[in-house]
Order: C-alpha cells, then sequence, then structure tokens
C-alpha cells in the first residue's frame, strides 16, 4: 500500500509566497552601483552648479529690467517706431520666401545625389559632404560669416536662410527616397524606362506629397530664423528688434514679437491647411 497523501498547501499559504504589488524592476539591478551612479550624478550637479559664477547684483538689475520687458506686451507699441517695423517685417518675409524657393531648388537635386539607393557613390558622397556642412553650423554662425563677406543687409540674410535650407530639406528628401517602395520603381524600370523615367514615375510620385510639407515647413522656420539672424545684421525685422532692445524701448519690442507670434501662427495654420490637402 501506498503512504500517506500528500496534501497541497493551504491557499493562504500560497498566496504569500508572492507580492502583493508589482514593482517595475529597476535599470540597474545592482543596488550599491545604482545609489553610487545617482551620488555621482549629484556630485557633478552640485559641482556644476558651483562653478557658475551667479553675479546676484546684476541678476537683481535683470530681473528688473525682465519684468519691464514683461510689462512691455502689457501696452504694446506698435505706432511709435511703426515705419521701422514695417520695413523690417517686408525684409523679413521677402528674405524668407526668396531664400525658401532658391533653397528647395538647390535641394531637390542634392537630396536626389544624397540617396544612396539611386545615386552613384561619388555623387553620394559630395552631396552628403554638402549636407552635413549646412547642418553642422548654426545660422547665427552662418549669418556672421556671410555678414563679413557681404556686408551688413539682406543679402547676408538671404545666404544664410538659403544654405540653412539646403542642409535641412536635401536630407531629409535624400532619407524619404531611399524609404520608397522599390516595387514601383522596378515595375517602371521593368517597362524600359530610362534613369529619367524611373525618377519622374517611379520616385517623383511618392515623394512630392512629403517634400511639399516639408517646403512649407522650412518656410516657417525660415521666417523665425530671419529675426534672429538680423540680431547680428544679417537685415529682417531683427534688426530692429534689437535696436528697440539696445535703447530699452520695450513696448515697441513686445510689439514686434507680436506680430512675429501672429505671423508664425497664420504660417502655422496655412502650411497645415495645405500640408492636409496635398496629402
Amino acid at each position: 500500500m501506498s503512504g500517506p497523501a500528500v496534501l497541497p498547501d493551504s491557499a493562504s499559504e500560497r498566496t504569500t509566497r508572492y507580492p502583493r504589488h508589482w514593482r517595475r524592476p529597476p535599470l540597474i539591478s545592482n543596488g550599491r552601483l545604482r545609489w553610487a551612479i545617482y551620488a555621482g550624478v549629484l556630485l557633478y550637479l552640485v559641482v556644476g552648479i558651483g562653478a557658475v559664477e551667479v553675479n546676484w547684483g546684476r541678476l537683481s538689475e535683470g530681473w528688473e529690467r525682465g519684468l519691464r520687458f514683461l510689462g512691455g506686451f502689457i501696452e504694446p507699441d506698435f505706432v511709435s517706431r511703426w515705419d521701422d517695423i514695417r520695413a523690417g517685417l517686408i525684409e523679413s518675409l521677402t528674405m524668407t520666401l526668396t531664400a525658401t524657393v532658391v533653397g528647395v531648388l538647390i535641394s531637390i537635386p542634392v537630396g536626389i545625389g544624397a540617396a544612396r539607393n539611386i545615386a552613384p557613390s561619388t555623387i553620394y558622397l559630395a552631396c552628403r559632404a554638402l549636407i552635413a556642412l549646412s547642418r553642422s553650423l548654426q545660422e547665427i554662425i552662418v549669418a556672421i560669416l556671410f555678414v563679413a563677406m557681404v556686408g551688413f543687409g539682406p543679402l547676408a540674410g538671404f545666404l544664410t536662410l538659403t544654405f540653412a535650407t539646403i542642409g535641412f530639406l536635401a536630407k531629409l528628401l535624400a532619407e524619404d527616397i531611399e524609404d520608397i517602395d522599390a516595387a514601383q520603381v522596378e515595375a517602371v524600370r521593368a517597362t524600359g524606362a530610362g534613369w529619367w523615367q524611373v525618377l519622374d514615375y517611379g520616385i517623383r510620385s511618392q515623394v512630392t506629397p512629403r517634400l511639399i510639407g516639408l517646403s512649407l515647413y522650412r518656410l516657417d522656420i525660415n521666417f523665425r530664423e530671419s529675426a534672429v539672424i538680423g540680431i547680428v545684421g544679417a537685415g529682417g525685422v531683427g534688426a530692429t528688434l534689437n535696436t528697440a532692445l539696445d535703447r530699452y524701448e520695450y513696448d515697441s519690442a513686445a510689439a514686434i514679437l507680436i506680430l512675429i507670434i501672429a505671423i508664425v501662427l497664420v504660417t502655422e495654420y496655412v502650411s497645415g491647411w495645405v500640408r492636409t490637402r496635398v496629402q
């Protein structure tokens, strides 16, 4: 005969073997190492903050000026410097539109050449180098270089925005071309189509909606950048804004910023509407 049966544990004993609440496992399982990293990061922050030289007197003056600047938004002055503001806005809009159009026209062949799946290696490397050069320099630095080359004014701003547009748009266009549906391209190529015909019927139809959306997005960026590069003398409404700030005319500066925000909002809504229509 068999021995006595082993009875299973009671339900209460089984439930006590498992935690009642789930807890997310830590990223670093070793507790000592984890706390050592936390302590190291905290120590680095303390040392870093301590290395910042805080001028409390200057900070107090700046706080007062900041409040006065914010007070300018309560009663913005659109009248006193309206002629300068209008001329600056027209200049910024002109720079933005022309630089975007020229930048897009240059970006299309550069983007096609930078697509690995359709361009020869030599052209691919040259176009990628141009894109990397454009993307590695911030607009302010490029604007300073062009101001030194061609002088103060909207020409420097136009060249800066065009150069920045090429790096932005050509890179995204090249990535879109590399991600296209290869089956459509192969179907066009199977008909005996040449390179240009493959580009026109197999690739252009797939990337055009995205290209239009990116171009409108870049138009928005270029207008905002035109206000920034104007501070270093590259024309546009940024120069007017810089003059107003230098003269402590915060009500005029607030008026300029309000107009910039309004134009950016209108551009954003228009570009969004166009993108939805195109796509």
